[in-house]
């Protein structure tokens, strides 16, 4: 034991104690991130804290559901997050890399994730899913091609499926990077979010965030929408 601590003054009480708080620590194998997971950790690491607090949200959300679907999944830091709420979890990306970085990272690790390369705005991979849930999608998704991209989530939802829609707000994008700006080709207002998720659902709930906290406060300060989506029309 004396060769695992640094110094003398702290006793070997609460050294064992440490001991018995991370047994079988050794056992789990150091997972590496993706390269763009990695990239982000090393330039701008609180988007990280952004990316886990908005896939928190779906996780409560959605806590109990047997089959859902996440689209445009990156590189599977945020699916760790929702899988262990729901039975299983079908994360799909249209970026063919990303999922074959995922498959190689996870293939080795008990998870109830599957990964899938697929382009919402062909197919949707599957039906009947009990959520459906899209962080960070929509703004890439050309205007006339969101009709289409909603039209294939409603019909790969069961008749009672929930959808959860996550996008930067129209208003955020005077603070966005350069390269967000570049990607982000139909961003929107809250109400326009909200009037759009109409067309599609009878019930459409909106909520907020600014970082991670989440609020209903006024949309033009929030820097991020949700539209939590029931009752298909």
């Amino acid at each position: 034991m004396k060769n695992l601590f640094a110094g003398t003054q702290s006793s070997d009480d609460i050294k064992e104690v440490y001991l018995e708080s991370i047994e079988g620590q050794d056992e789990v194998k150091e997972f590496t991130l993706g390269k763009n997971t990695s990239s982000i950790l090393f330039s701008d690491p609180k988007l990280l804290g952004f990316v886990a607090a908005r896939h928190k949200f779906v996780a409560k959300m959605f806590d109990g559901f047997d089959k859902v679907l996440e689209i445009g999944c990156q590189e599977g830091f945020g699916s760790m997050l929702v899988a262990p709420s729901v039975k299983h979890l079908h994360s799909i990306d249209f970026y063919k890399p990303y999922i074959d970085s995922s498959k190689a990272r996870f293939s080795d690790r008990e998870i109830n994730i599957t990964f899938e390369a697929a382009d919402v705005l062909n197919h949707i991979p599957g039906e009947g899913y009990q959520g459906i849930f899209a962080l960070d999608v929509l703004e890439h998704i050309e205007k006339r091609e969101e009709d289409k991209f909603m039209s294939n989530i409603v019909n790969a939802l069961s008749e009672h499926g929930t959808c959860i829609i996550g996008m930067p707000s129209l208003e955020s994008q005077q603070y966005a990077s350069k390269a967000s700006k570049i990607g982000h080709v139909n961003c929107k207002t809250g109400s326009d979010f909200k009037a759009f998720c109409l067309k599609y659902f009878h019930n459409v709930y909106s909520f907020s965030m600014n970082d991670e906290v989440l609020h209903t406060g006024y949309f033009p300060m929030s820097h991020y929408l949700f539209a939590l989506c029931s009752s298909k029309r």
